[in-house]
Formats: C-alpha cells, structure tokens, sequence
C-alpha cells in the first residue's frame, strides 16, 4: 500500500510505516499535479502539512484515497466534512506539536520585550558606526517576569503556553468558549512539579488586564481581534500570534502599533500567506517568522511517529 507523504514526513514517521510494510513516498507535487500523481500510483494515503490543499476536486477525482493525514493541528487546508462523507478517514495530529509552537511565542515575546527583531536588523548595519545610538535605543527593554500574559484559546497549545508562562513567574489569564477550568502542571527537570488552577474568563476581561495577548484559536470567519478589541487593550500591549493567519486584523494592528497603543507584535502567520503584506513586513515593532510553529526536529519526530501509529491502527482494522 502506497502513502504519498507530499509536505514530507520525519525519518521516523516513514521508518515506522515503512517497517509495517506501506511504501512511502516523499516526492513533492505540485498542488495541480497531485490527483493526477495519486492516481498513477494507486496511492491509498495521502499525507500533508499546511502546503498541500486537499479540496474537494482532489477527493472527487481519487477514489483509491483511504485516508487524508494532517501533520499538525488545524485542518483547514482540508475539506473535512466532505472527504468524510465519502468514507475516507481524516486524521491529525494535535498533541505533537504543542510545545514547540509554545516555545515559539515566548521566543517572539523576548524578542519583542528586548527589540532584538531590531536590533538585529540595525546592528549589522550601523553597528560599527552608530553603537552608542543603537545602545541609548534599546536601552528601555521590560522583564516578562511578574506581568499579566492572556492566553486566547486555552487548548493543548494554550496550557502549554501557559506552563512556561506559570514557570518564569508569569500571571496567567485564560479565554476560551469552550474551556472552564484547567489544572496545569508545571514539570521540572527534576521530577518536581506545581499544579495550578486557572479559571477560563470573558475576553474583554483579557484585553483589560493582559501585559501581553497571545492566540491560540483555528480559523473563522471574521477577526478575533479587530479595531475595536485592540482600543480595549491596555496602552502598550504585545501582542502574538502563531495560531493561523486572518484572525487578527493585520491594517488595524498596524495603525496600533503606529500609534502606540501596541508596543510590539510578534507573527508567525499572516492573513495572506504565502505572500505577507509588506507593511507588515517591514514594520519596525513586528517579530517574524514564515509559519515555523511545529518546526522543530523534536515535533516533526512526534508528528511523523504519530501519523503513523493512526494509519497502522485504521488499516489493520480496515483489513478485519
């Protein structure tokens, strides 16, 4: 049996299918082409990250599709429902890419609080000419220890955001519809570990309090924050998001940061990826980074060995 691993898949991930007998395949197709590749060779399984877009003329046009993997968390760049309704399995991985992402808006928050996205594009040119200019700049940096982090979406990601939050002595506030209450546990290197309690509240309450907001909710129709979420801010907030492009009003945040009404942004998607705007490209106060959220050797690892564990699982009960 054939999988079609198109945004690839970890050294793991293939030696594990590949041990229970499926042929993988990493060659990469271009996104017109991939129907046609799919069904010159007879691929049962079809794997993608957030490149590939599995739409409803690739389903309709493979009918030797059995399953449709999704190497991280948000599917959106599939036709779910759909894909479904015609009896083929779709899957995820939700669980593995957590820490990294969380990781990620912590570095984007440092980077923000202490303007190295900045500096380190003045440093190498004015560094040698202008450096105690560039010093008195940067001089006005802020500790993250002691302030107020809201978390906007209070899923896997968003706990996890939190533990690291919880363990550089961060408060941590929390927003989500569909999450009361959670226990986090803090672990540390030596078996040691806190639990604490954190009670879900009204986003307005977030905007109200929160030093700084970071998003961990999926893609919907309209903004989760637009010009009106952002004046209810607090002056100075920083703002992250490495959830998914197009849930933050990219024209509104960049008249906020104009203005000074946020201090920083960190973005690791964009509401028109994959060609960002270029003003907010080149804004001053923005961190950046090209969608890399899961992209460490240690999620890619986690993401690959549990793709494959599902597909093993649903073929070996396909085949009883």
């Amino acid at each position: 049996m054939k999988i079609l691993a198109n945004d690839g898949l970890s050294p793991a991930g293939i030696q594990a299918l590949q041990k229970a007998g499926f042929e993988v395949i990493t060659t990469k197709v271009a996104q017109e082409q991939v129907a046609n590749f799919i069904n010159q060779n007879h691929v049962s399984v079809l794997l993608v990250r957030s490149a590939t877009k599995v739409r409803q003329d690739i389903i309709d046009a493979c009918p030797s599709l059995k399953i449709i993997g999704r190497g991280g968390v948000g599917m959106d760049n599939i036709d779910v429902d759909y894909a479904r309704s015609r009896g083929i399995q779709v899957i995820n991985t939700p669980a593995s890419s957590s820490e990294s992402v969380a990781e990620l808006v912590f570095a984007h928050l440092f980077t923000g609080v202490r303007f190295l996205h900045d500096a380190n594009r003045n440093m190498p040119l004015e560094g040698d000419t202008n450096f105690e200019a560039l010093k008195k700049s940067y001089a006005n940096g802020i500790e993250l220890r002691g302030k107020t982090l809201g978390i906007i979406g209070f899923g896997r990601i968003g706990k996890a955001v939190a533990k690291i939050a919880l363990g550089m002595g961060m408060r941590v506030i929390a927003s989500d519809k569909f999450v009361g209450n959670a226990e986090i546990k803090v672990d540390f290197y030596n078996g040691q570990f806190i639990n604490v309690d954190i009670i879900t509240e009204p986003m307005e309450d977030i905007f109200k309090h929160a030093d700084f907001i970071t998003l961990h909710v999926p893609s919907q129709d309209g903004y989760v924050i637009g010009t009106e979420e952002l004046a209810a801010m607090k002056d100075g907030v920083g703002i992250v998001n490495c959830a998914r492009g197009g849930i933050i009003d990219e024209v509104a945040l960049v008249d906020a940061l104009d203005s000074g009404k946020v201090s920083f942004a960190g973005l690791d998607v964009f509401e028109d990826e994959p060609t960002p705007a270029i003003q907010v490209l080149m804004h001053p106060q923005i961190s950046l980074t090209p969608h890399i959220g899961a992209a460490t050797l240690e999620a890619q690892d986690r993401i690959g060995t549990e793709l494959a564990e599902q597909i093993i699982s649903l073929m070996k009960v396909e085949q009883n």
